[in-house]
């Protein structure tokens, strides 16, 4: 096994348009169905205010007219429902070979989800799993989400973890389709924290939860935008 399986590259943009990061991915894993030698990555960013909705999304959680809207909608190939990303949300988009780790997708959200629950933990904040249900909640209140998408055990897409984000934009949908819970972010329990910081703690918590070594990379030339 090349010694490189216990490492990760790992890219930290700023802010990319969604479609520019979904085409990263796409080339991303395509890459690695290709050739699962290739090594993984993980990609750290924000967007500009974005809807993406789920295969099998419904329009019932959707309370605008999507012809007239004032924001990107997309409808991609992860589960769920609707969501909405935004300057202030981390979104972590993962591209691994699930066949050097666990080649189960239940495990793989829990593991993703544990990622946030101890990057809330640094700020001593107790993040919880729901049953039945995928992302992380803090008193109640989703914080974090997840939706992934798996081609030959190569993962694309991810989750999202609200830091600081204008939340105006969640009350114009059903988020992932929960009605009965709203959102937040971490804004709320910790005023001024910042994306720049929540970064590091994720990069490093991604690392000891899948076992990783995170290799910092180079942006240049990289689909900046």
């Amino acid at each position: 096994m090349p010694a490189t399986y216990n490492q990760c590259l790992l890219y930290n943009q700023l802010v990319m348009p969604y479609l520019d990061a979904w085409m990263w991915q796409k080339e991303l894993q395509t890459q690695r169905v290709k050739n699962p030698d290739l090594n993984d990555v993980l990609i750290l960013l924000e967007h500009p205010p974005v809807y993406t909705l789920g295969k099998g999304a419904s329009s019932e959680f959707i309370k605008f007219d999507l012809n007239e809207s004032s924001h990107e909608v997309h409808r991609i190939e992860r589960g769920g429902e609707i969501t909405y990303h935004c300057p202030g949300q981390l979104v972590g988009y993962p591209i691994l070979n699930l066949a050097r780790h666990n080649q189960d997708l239940h495990w793989y959200l829990r593991q993703l989800e544990e990622v946030l629950i101890r990057v809330l933990a640094v700020y001593k904040l107790q993040g919880k799993r729901i049953p039945s249900l995928t992302g992380v909640w803090l008193e109640d209140r989703k914080v974090a989400a997840i939706g992934i998408k798996v081609s030959r055990w190569i993962t694309m897409h991810g989750f999202s973890l609200n830091v600081c984000p204008d939340m105006k934009g969640f009350e114009r949908i059903v988020p992932c389709g929960i009605s009965d819970k709203s959102v937040a972010s971490l804004a709320e329990w910790i005023p001024g924290i910042t994306c720049g910081e929540v970064k590091h703690h994720i990069a490093r918590c991604f690392g000891e939860v899948f076992d990783l070594e995170l290799i910092e990379q180079s942006l240049s030339g990289i689909h900046q935008s």
